[in-house]
This record gives structure tokens, C-alpha cells and sequence, in this order.
């Protein structure tokens, strides 16, 4: 394959017509036919076609920053080529590099060889993987699932965000020059576009989008049972410890939130702070916006809303909770009026005093936009995480110490991240995935080669008597007797286990104490439990308005 393209420029980024885009459904039929004639590719297929992929973004980066901006009308540079391209590279010459290893079979239970019995776990390739892009790293969130997927010898075929248009056709024009259709395929198009992509019998679909969209994708995926991994998002808590440095604390959540204009799945969507420091971290955090953002509408680095849709959105999260009673200040520059609806820039904004009425209280915000909610005690922060859905990543400023052990034995988070933004992504051989609302499934090193791998198992035995013996009839004496000595054993082990456990749940016994008690690590990885007293009704910031 001739690997010297030249760049595309992003001026000729229109949408092909209708007519020259092939159905989705018969590029997958093509694909799954070559798949199945070739049969699973050699490590060396694998690395050439990440290895094209990869080719394909770096030979063209210009051409795809230039589309980035154009997309979201303002955008850094620095910050597209770090974020949609440099980020992700990493992550893939990991996998790349692996994947051979990760190819072998594995042989589970070596003691049943003594019974002549050979048994061993392949790694398969699923066939044909869909997967649905997102708007907010358009480039980056298809790349690395793609290059994951190719890894484990899948074909895959994508779906682009039309919400950022010029990236998705420049990216589907560059797909046809380093690819055959039977190895990748881009497909563009609207709404009805991507419903009908997401009803096509792949044989794994992966998408990465917002929880409301990720539910129509599930439903549509049901139809042809097609398995799904689903990278959602939700609202990410932060907690501010009470021994905290909260100065270094408020700089970092600052700036975390402004990544990409706050348009990133694992942005902080709401704090908590201890009751009696909440003065000085809002003062710490509006510092330090100021700080960082002296001019907005002239600001090339400050990231714009990438849509009407999304920035009226936004503004009206903010005036439905100004109009219910919270408390809104705008870190906007002085002079500048903003929100600005023609460049859809929103100043840094911080919200207080929200009640669980105002829908910022129960939506993801995706914007410039941070809710600061006063907490007395750590039992307060947990029940008030634990009372919503499960968020892709929970924020932990302060010390490793006891509580922040407690707080993460007892609450639900795809992951968690102590005193810095996004660090849970960074070790490239742990999984990224949410639960409950945040998501299903994982992906990222090995994680994201078993996603989209079916591990098969394959035993076989030359034993001259027949195991099935024990399990067809006619039965004979001796084996019910093997089959009543077997039960007794497992009873007598079970009742054993039972009379020397530990600890006893009170779940189910109406005669044991209805007191909630809290796990809490120790640091030699023993566990305790404490009594926990019933939380007062409401939220932090309905008990303790500051």
C-alpha cells in the first residue's frame, strides 16, 4: 500500500452525494465475507493495518486540525493536536506491541491433564465491528477503537459524528486511499444514517455518546443481538477532602474543566466542598479563571460550543437554575458580553445553591460550567453520589488517607482519580469503561483486545473410557453412590465455611439489626465495618444553603 498521500485539504470537505456512498449493509456483507475467507490474519496483517491507520492521521494532521476547527469555529491547535492525536498514540503502540502475546492460546487447569484431559482458551476475532463516533474527539474516540479492533483481527467499519461534518468526510475520503473497503470502512450521514448503522448485525458495536443515545443504541442493537460496549459519560463528581490543599485543589479543578470547553465525558460536573471552606475555594476557583482566561471572545485556545443546539442547551441548564433560586456567577472577562450566541462561547460559570428541582442538578452539562455543593461530613458525600447514577469517573482532592479508602470502597464510579484530572486513563494497560448509567464494557490495552475477541475454549481427551458414562443412564449403583458421597462433601465443606466466616450479612433476617454499616480499607488491606447513621433528607446543598 503506498503510504506517500498527500494532504487533504480540508476545503474540499464537502459531503459526497448520496449516490456515491455505498449501502452500509453491503460493505458489511463484504467485509464479513472476506473475513471469513481469510480466516483470522497473522500478527503481521494486524500491526500493517494499525500501522496504516496510524499512517493515515499522522501523514494529514494539518488537513485534520484545520477540519477540527471548522467543526467547532474555535479550537487551540496545540490543544486538537494533543488531545485527538498525541493522546492516543501512546495507547496504541501499546496494544500494537502486545498483541502478539495476547494472540496465544491459554491453557487453563493444567491439573486436568492428569485426567487426559487437554484443554486451551483461544483468542478469536469477532468478524465485523461498528463503531459510532462521538462530536467531542471525533478523530481520537474512533482511531483508538479501531486500532484496538484490529488488533484483535476484526474488520471494522465506522460511523462518524455528523455533528462534525468536515472531520467525519475528510476522514471517510482518506479511509478509501489506505484502506480497502474490506478492511475499514467510513460511512457519513445524518441522524437516519446512524440508526440504520446501529441496526446492521455486526458482530460487536461500539459506541461513545451521550446515556440517552446510548439506550437507543442498545435497543437497536437488541434486535440482531449484537453485543455492545457503551463509553458514556454522566455527571462526575469532585470532593474536596477537608485536609485538601485547596488552593493547588481549585487551580487543578479549574483547568480540568475547561478542557475542550468542558465538552469531555470525564470533565468534573459538580464538587463538594467541607461546609466551612466553601468561601475560599470559590474565590480560589473564579482566581483562577480569571488567571487563565483574561480575553474569551478574542481567545483562539478558549474552546467554543461546537453547535447551536449544544450552546442554547448549556445557557438554558444555567437560566433554569438562576430562575429557580441558585446562585449563578459568570468569570467572564471585564467588557466582554457574555454568552456569546454567534461564536458560542460561554464564560467559566460556577453555580451554587442548587436544589434537586433544577434540571442542572440531574443533567450532564458538557460545558464550561461547574455546581459547587457545601457538605458537612464524608457519610453526606457518599449518599449524595450514591443517590444518583453511576458516573464514568469520581474526583478525589486530597491525601490517600482513611477517608478517601472509604469513599471509594463505597460508592460506584467507572474510576476514580485522586488530585488530577483524567489520570485513571493514563496507565495504558488498565481497562476504561463506566457502569450503570456511565456505560458497559471496557476498553484500552488488553481490556480493549478481549472486547473484541471471543475467547473460545477447546478441550479434547484419547481417554479409552468414556466420561459420559457418568452422565447418560442407564446409571449404576456405583454411581449414585459417587454422586451421594460428592454431595456430602460439598454440603460438609459448605457448613464449615459458614460456622467459621467473619462476618455475617443481615440482608434477608428479620431479627438483625436494620443499621447501615460502611466498609473501610485499612492500609494493610484488611476491611472494617462501621454503623452508619441515616442520612437527613434532601442534598448538601438543600440542608446547607452557603
Amino acid at each position: 500500500m503506498n503510504h506517500s498521500i498527500p494532504e487533504i485539504s480540508v476545503a474540499g470537505a464537502e459531503t459526497a452525494p448520496a449516490a456515491e456512498r455505498r449501502d452500509p449493509a453491503a460493505v458489511l456483507a463484504a467485509q464479513r465475507q472476506a473475513f471469513l475467507r481469510e480466516g483470522p490474519p497473522s500478527a503481521a496483517v494486524r500491526r500493517d493495518r494499525i500501522d496504516r491507520l496510524v499512517a493515515m492521521v499522522l501523514d494529514n494532521t494539518d488537513a485534520y486540525v484545520d477540519a477540527l476547527l471548522a467543526d467547532f469555529g474555535t479550537r487551540s491547535r496545540t490543544g486538537t493536536l494533543f488531545a485527538e492525536i498525541m493522546g492516543m498514540l501512546t495507547a496504541i503502540e501499546y496494544v500494537r506491541s502486545h498483541l502478539a502475546r495476547w494472540m496465544r492460546p491459554r491453557r487453563p487447569d493444567r491439573t486436568a491433564r492428569l485426567y487426559g484431559i487437554r484443554a486451551e482458551v483461544r483468542p478469536s476475532p469477532l468478524g465485523v465491528v461498528g463503531i459510532v463516533g462521538p462530536w467531542n474527539f471525533p478523530l481520537n474516540l474512533v482511531i483508538l477503537p479501531a486500532a484496538t479492533a484490529f488488533a484483535a483481527g476484526n474488520r471494522v467499519m465506522i460511523k462518524m459524528s455528523e455533528i462534525t461534518a468536515h472531520t467525519a468526510e475528510l476522514t471517510r475520503r482518506l479511509a478509501e486511499q489506505y484502506f480497502d473497503e474490506s478492511e475499514l470502512a467510513v460511512v457519513t450521514g445524518g441522524p437516519e444514517v446512524g440508526a440504520a448503522f446501529t441496526e446492521l448485525p455486526f458482530d460487536h458495536l461500539f459506541f461513545t455518546g451521550s446515556t440517552r443515545v446510548g439506550r437507543l443504541v442498545q435497543r437497536a442493537a437488541a434486535h440482531n443481538l449484537v453485543p455492545v460496549t457503551l463509553e458514556l459519560g454522566g455527571k462526575n463528581p469532585v470532593v474536596v477532602a477537608a485536609d485538601a490543599d485547596l488552593t493547588r485543589a481549585a487551580e487543578r479543578i479549574a483547568r480540568a474543566r475547561m478542557v475542550n470547553g468542558g465538552q469531555v465525558c470525564v470533565c468534573p460536573d459538580y464538587v463538594l466542598v467541607p461546609q466551612d471552606r466553601m468561601e475560599p475555594f470559590v474565590d480560589a476557583l473564579a482566581g483562577a479563571w480569571r488567571r487563565m482566561f483574561p480575553e474569551i471572545i478574542g481567545n483562539d485556545d478558549y474552546t467554543a460550543v461546537v453547535n447551536t443546539a449544544n450552546y442554547e442547551r448549556v445557557v438554558g441548564l444555567i437560566d433554569d437554575a438562576r430562575e429557580r433560586g441558585a446562585r449563578v456567577e459568570s468569570i467572564g472577562p471585564p467588557g466582554e458580553a457574555l454568552p456569546d450566541p454567534e461564536l458560542r462561547k460561554i464564560a467559566p460559570t460556577i453555580v451554587r445553591e442548587v436544589t434537586d428541582e433544577m434540571a442542572i442538578a440531574s443533567e450532564e452539562v458538557f460545558g464550561p460550567v461547574l455546581t459547587v455543593l457545601p457538605y458537612r461530613d464524608l457519610n453526606e458525600v457518599i449518599d449524595y453520589v450514591n443517590r444518583r447514577p453511576a458516573p464514568l469517573v469520581a474526583y478525589w482532592y486530597g491525601p490517600d488517607r482513611a477517608d478517601f479508602r472509604t469513599f471509594v470502597a463505597n460508592t460506584r464510579s467507572g474510576g476514580v482519580a485522586r488530585n488530577e484530572f483524567a489520570i485513571q486513563m493514563f496507565p495504558d494497560d488498565a481497562p476504561f469503561g463506566g457502569v450503570g448509567e456511565s456505560g458497559m464494557g471496557a476498553y484500552h490495552g488488553k481490556a480493549g483486545f478481549d472486547t473484541f475477541s471471543h475467547h473460545r475454549t477447546v478441550v479434547g481427551t484419547d481417554l479409552p473410557v468414556p466420561i459420559t458414562s457418568l452422565a447418560a443412564p442407564p446409571f449404576g449403583r456405583w454411581t449414585g453412590r459417587l454422586v451421594g458421597l460428592a454431595l456430602r462433601n460439598a454440603r460438609w465443606r459448605t457448613h464449615r465455611r459458614l460456622r467459621s466466616a467473619p462476618v455475617r450479612s443481615t440482608t434477608g433476617n428479620p431479627t438483625a439489626s436494620a443499621a447501615r454499616h460502611r466498609t473501610t480499607p485499612t492500609a494493610d488491606g484488611h476491611v472494617t465495618t462501621s454503623p452508619v447513621a441515616e442520612p437527613a433528607a434532601g442534598n448538601p446543598a438543600t440542608n446547607h444553603r452557603t
